[in-house]
């Protein structure tokens, strides 16, 4: 049964001009069900949970007061997509704290630049390390991801952008657009997102305090329109993050069930359709990460 689930899940998201990469575990028992969960891909704005955590022990440890005014430079961005500051035509005074709401609620990039001016990718990822998480890497800040096709091409020719997405790739995940390739862009598998939502979710060594700091964060993720409808009602709470890079679609979140069951859940993929707004793939992916949980649910 299980096998024939996959094979069928496999065969929608085909058809769907998806290629996704998935898995879900209940986060009590241990047990997991998905689909090339160890392929890695580019993380897009996945990347913000990582600085959160890192952002939120450094102020646990004291080397960062969540207090403290930072002036940030207007983002002046024009194009669809981006949030918050990053829109922004005039510099703003925004604490830390503040900040670290905007880059993981909103998705804020210019907020997650900012951050990251204080715990540059190579301190991101040593504290990863420290606390035992492997399998996700951070290289670069937001500022690369703000320049690619899309933003060189007319508007109406935002498809050629996708489309060179789509082909300029190589057998080994290498990329012509350095943004994509897995080589150098941050990256991470959909099994090591899922440890992360594990460690942030269950006793780990990340400290408590920090672990419900990220939690109440991706709680109250404004961003909600990929796998949150499939994983929202009265009786759940779905908390979040998505990531979204030219053909990339990703979210990672866990949701909590009112009976005490937790699933945590990545769902990454790679659109071959050369559109930029693809509500149907949104939709596509929800329903695939959907159907694995309810099939662990009912084992």
């Amino acid at each position: 049964m299980t096998e024939a689930l996959l094979r069928d899940l496999r065969g929608r998201l085909r058809d769907g001009g998806l290629r996704g990469y998935l898995l879900v575990r209940d986060l009590h028992t241990g047990e997991e069900l998905g689909i090339d969960p160890d392929v890695p891909l580019p993380s897009a704005s996945l990347v913000k949970v990582p600085l959160a955590l890192a952002t939120a022990e450094r102020v646990r440890r004291g080397e960062l007061d969540g207090a403290t005014m930072l002036d940030v430079r207007p983002g002046g961005v024009t194009t669809p997509g981006p949030t918050g500051l990053s829109r922004f035509r005039h510099p703003a005074r925004i604490a830390v704290d503040d900040l670290l709401y905007l880059s993981t609620c909103l998705s804020d990039n210019s907020a997650a630049d900012a951050l990251f001016d204080l715990t540059p990718p190579a301190r991101v990822a040593g504290l990863l390390h420290e606390l035992g998480l492997r399998g996700l890497t951070v290289r670069h800040t937001m500022r690369e991801l703000g320049d690619t096709p899309v933003e060189r091409f007319d508007a109406t020719q935002a498809h050629l952008a996708h489309a060179l997405a789509i082909d300029a790739g190589t057998s080994g995940r290498g990329h012509r657009l350095p943004q994509l390739d897995t080589t150098r862009a941050n990256t991470g598998s959909a099994r090591a997102w899922v440890e992360l939502l594990q460690a942030l979710w269950t006793p780990s060594k990340i400290h408590p305090d920090v672990a419900a700091r990220v939690r109440g964060l991706m709680s109250q993720n404004v961003i909600r329109h990929r796998l949150a409808p499939d994983f929202s009602s009265d009786a759940t709470t779905w908390s979040s993050k998505t990531g979204t890079l030219l053909n990339l679609r990703h979210e990672i979140g866990v949701v909590e069930h009112s009976d005490g069951q937790s699933f945590a859940i990545a769902a990454l993929t790679e659109s071959l359709v050369p559109a930029g707004t693809q509500p149907g793939a949104d939709a596509l992916m929800a329903q695939a990460a959907r159907a694995l949980r309810d099939h662990l649910r009912q084992l």
